[in-house]
């Protein structure tokens, strides 16, 4: 039998993302054997994010600065803006090391079945960016599910207006998949063979 505090751990990381309850109890497991060695530098690791790490104002990313390093980066293309769903989605592509444009984080897609709608979304900062008149292009990197293209659909009739070139990722993605679950080479050719809107 365990402990309050341990069952209260374990309870916590069930609650991540892919974890139960045997998953979160392995890693609590792990903790306790090496505690020097992994559960002290968690907790100080944690608790830097938790003290420093912030969302930028401008793109939605996280990091120590406001506004954050890729919106602070001189030599990148402000020309472009890559409109992908969640933070997860902006450092896949970042990983890819292909994109060096800017990124606009939406923080969802809409979806009637979880009651996602518009107003719920980054989409005002969106417009109010291109409003602007700096940016040419927008890539929308959004998930190829239905939700997905729902939101392409919504954000192509918003903006219609601007005279911008809209492209989407080729649909090298497959169906259902999301950015981050890909493989670098997917993201390169889905990005390199993006079409127009």
């Amino acid at each position: 039998m365990q402990s309050n505090s341990v069952e209260k751990l374990i309870k916590i990381i069930a609650k991540l993302p892919a974890l139960g309850t045997r998953s979160s109890r392995r890693i609590v497991l792990h903790l306790l054997k090496k505690k020097e060695a992994t559960m002290l530098p968690l907790i100080e690791a944690l608790q830097d994010v938790a003290d420093n790490i912030k969302k930028c104002p401008i793109c939605g990313n996280y990091d120590t600065d406001e506004p954050c390093s890729i919106c602070r980066d001189q030599t990148r293309d402000g020309d472009v803006l890559c409109v992908v769903q969640d933070v997860a989605d902006l450092w896949a592509m970042e990983r890819v090391g292909l994109y060096r444009g800017q990124y606009h984080v939406l923080g969802g897609v809409l979806s009637a079945l979880e009651g996602v709608t518009p107003e719920d979304l980054n989409v005002e900062a969106l417009l109010k960016r291109v409003a602007s008149g700096a940016i040419k292009e927008i890539i929308l990197a959004l998930p190829a599910t239905i939700d997905g293209q729902i939101t392409v659909h919504y954000l192509l009739s918003r903006l219609k207006e601007y005279p911008l070139k809209i492209t989407t990722l080729a649909q090298g993605i497959p169906v259902g998949a999301e950015l981050d679950y890909m493989d670098d080479g997917t993201i390169q050719l889905a990005l390199s063979a993006r079409k127009e809107l």
